[in-house]
């Protein structure tokens, strides 16, 4: 029977706290031009989750303009995340005020400790998981790439850990993988890399890994033609899970015949006297 890949994709959702998305693919609203791109990128790359920072989008303010004007949340869920924040109780309160205005708990946490990596600081991290996860909140942590952590967030009950592939906008693609397979063994929860992808190839690999899916902003946004890009990116995530699911071959050292060696015709390649 042929392959079904919308049958396929819609038995093989990502299921991240209490909800289902056919994508794989998680976009961000930050960098691109305006809001109406955005909403051209959201929509070209089939995603059904787009980030957005609650301190630099505005969301929350009707008098202004407003992505939630833009972007159809019937079909794509507004993830607010707490980017610009360095403490954990700044995060605290920016999650909450995005739950008043969306009216869900979901949230992507972000801590930063440091201004020129942007990388988390993971003890606020941490700190402000366990306090939003006692309090409701369907926390996604972004985090740096160590099995270690990721294994305490989960403990302590958010729905998903996002290590990050290499620092965020940097679009050096996939840095570590070792360190990501070791997380993808430690959790039960989604693994979904976050930070670092560069251009289709980089989602693809991630994806090979067997990671439950990729988040992207920078890549799409800043890419020269943004919404080509967009439909790249949203069919090279597809190709990475189809290829992890369908399993590679083995590495090999030599050449192989990809033809079958029974029932050649001999001939006799003997020098002539």
């Amino acid at each position: 029977m042929a392959f079904n890949l919308e049958e396929f994709l819609e038995k093989d959702k990502l299921k991240i706290g209490d909800r289902e998305f056919k994508s794989r693919l998680i976009v961000g609203s930050g960098k691109y031009k305006d809001f109406e791109e955005t909403a051209k990128a959201t929509e070209a790359s089939g995603a059904e989750i787009i980030t957005v920072a609650v301190r630099r989008v505005n969301i929350t303010d009707p008098s202004k303009p407003n992505l939630l004007d833009y972007i159809d949340t019937s079909k794509v869920m507004i993830l607010p995340n707490t980017a610009g924040c360095y403490t954990a109780e700044e995060a605290v309160l920016t999650a909450k005020l995005a739950r008043e205005a969306l009216g869900h708990g979901f949230v992507k946490l972000e801590v930063i400790g440091d201004q020129k990596t942007l990388y988390p600081d993971m003890v606020e991290t941490l700190k402000a998981a366990e306090i939003l996860v006692k309090e409701g909140f369907t926390v996604l942590p972004y985090i740096t790439d160590d099995p270690i952590m990721a294994k305490k967030f989960e403990e302590i009950g958010c729905a998903a850990v996002m290590p990050l592939a290499a620092p965020i906008g940097s679009g050096l693609g996939l840095q570590n993988p070792y360190n990501i397979l070791f997380i993808k063994e430690a959790v039960n929860v989604p693994v979904i890399v976050d930070a670092g992808i560069g251009t289709a190839s980089d989602a693809a690999i991630v994806m090979e890994l067997g990671v439950d899916g990729v988040l992207m902003n920078t890549a799409i946004a800043q890419a020269k033609d943004p919404i080509k890009m967009a439909v790249a990116m949203k069919h090279a995530v597809i190709a990475g899970r189809l290829a992890y699911l369908a399993g590679r071959i083995p590495k090999k050292m030599y050449a192989s015949a990809s033809s079958p060696v029974d029932g050649l015709i001999e001939v006799n390649r003997s020098k002539k006297t």
